[in-house]
């Protein structure tokens, strides 16, 4: 890719970024004064500890996803294997 289009390409995300944060820490008093005005409390951000528990708990899903799509793959295998042999063996005893 043109480097060019690399740089606008990272600078977007950085403005798309910036953007974001900023309107976060824009809208920050409003959403106080509605969970104050509502009754609600503001959600806890996930504590580091239950962050990388979550992570795992995905990166076993994931393994076991895939683990499982690849045994499907090897018993298919195995099964057109074995009948191959099963179709050549009546031509051998011919």
């Amino acid at each position: 890719m043109n480097k060019h289009f690399e740089d606008a390409r990272y600078y977007l995300k950085r403005a798309g970024e910036h953007t974001t944060e900023g309107l976060k820490e824009e809208l920050e008093p409003i959403e106080e004064r509605v969970r104050t005005l509502t009754g609600r409390e503001a959600e806890p951000e996930p504590t580091r500890l239950e962050r990388v528990r979550e992570e795992l708990q995905d990166l076993e899903r994931r393994a076991e996803g895939e683990a499982k799509a690849a045994i499907g793959q090897a018993r298919e295998r195995l099964r057109n294997v074995r009948g191959d042999e099963a179709e050549a063996e009546p031509e051998a005893a011919e």
